[in-house]
């Protein structure tokens, strides 16, 4: 299609409230442009699987939708860009990254508890790797259970008593409304958050240049220069998705000596034992317009670090 085109701009998303929730975000604002839009439900294999998503492997969620818009059968997807596969897809391009949720964790927890206030023992559910792991290391003595199904389904489990807490990503409280049930953001320095965490991708057929000039008007450069160093990190460990691998970047605001105020960008990563007995961490500063380059230096930094060997602790 050409941006010019009168038809139905098809969006490919998942089933779920959440998925539904942003997809239908920008569904509104497109149409709100002057553009038709709808949505098209695609069932993936993450949603037919109950296993977890480390068992089941990196891009469950996404796998569907990109072949939707291959197919002909939607013009674009909405992903949870956390979701993707790290690995380059010449089929596809990745048109807009709009303005981030905030990318941290939260707890949910009985009784309005925060995590330090959490009795030993406590029973812990994510679907996370990367937060087990988080959690297993701050040695606190709680159980870690794995946590499937829709955002509803998981905040049930802790107000039947099920469970007594779950971690989740703020930003999807977020979108649905649920941040009265967050009884504690979780801060960087105790859990770093997924890369890309609380991003969304607008995806799209290479070759529909129409859609991703139209779909380019929705990309925040901060958002996507941050998403950018972040999963470059990731690709470089070689990891995925799934993997205990943490890292957060964020375009910030410097003053030179002279007092002029110019821009930087901050990345923070940390890579984790699924067992919890190690977290290595590193960090670096560097030039916005060149985010790849800083999540290769950090990423770097973390295999000096032993990250490699970290990463491997706990596996089958």
């Amino acid at each position: 299609m050409t941006a010019s085109d009168d038809s139905v701009i098809r969006i490919g998303t998942r089933g779920s409230l959440l998925a539904t929730t942003q997809a239908g975000t920008i569904r509104d604002q497109l149409i709100e442009r002057g553009h038709r839009a709808e949505l098209v439900i695609i069932t993936t294999e993450g949603d037919r699987s109950s296993q977890p998503v480390a068992e089941i492997g990196v891009g469950v969620f996404t796998a569907a939708l990109r072949e939707a818009i291959a197919a002909g059968q939607v013009d674009m997807a909405v992903h949870s860009y956390k979701d993707l596969p790290t690995a380059f897809d010449e089929r596809f391009v990745i048109a807009a990254v709009p303005r981030r949720g905030d990318p941290r964790d939260a707890l949910v927890a009985r009784d309005g508890l925060v995590l330090g206030e959490l009795p030993a023992g406590s029973v812990i559910g994510t679907s996370s790797v990367r937060r087990a792991a988080q959690l297993r290391a701050l040695g606190l003595g709680l159980e870690i259970r794995p946590l499937r199904g829709n955002l509803d389904t998981r905040l049930n489990r802790v107000s039947s008593g099920d469970l007594d807490a779950i971690v989740v990503a703020r930003a999807g409280l977020a979108r649905l409304g649920r941040l009265g049930d967050v009884t504690e953001t979780l801060e960087p320095v105790q859990m770093v958050p997924a890369p890309a965490q609380g991003a969304l991708a607008l995806e799209c057929r290479a070759g529909d240049s129409g859609l991703a000039a139209l779909l380019a008007g929705f990309d925040d450069p901060d958002s996507r220069i941050a998403v950018t160093a972040e999963r470059t990190l990731l690709a470089d460990l070689e990891a995925g998705c799934s993997a205990p691998v943490g890292a957060i970047a964020e375009v910030v605001e410097s003053i030179d000596d002279d007092g002029r105020v110019f821009e930087e960008l901050s990345l923070r990563a940390c890579v984790a034992a699924v067992d919890g007995s190690d977290v290595i961490r590193a960090s670096g500063i560097g030039n916005p317009g060149r985010p790849a380059e800083l999540g290769l230096s950090v990423a770097a930094e973390l295999f000096e670090l032993g990250a490699r060997e970290v990463m491997s602790i706990g596996l089958a």
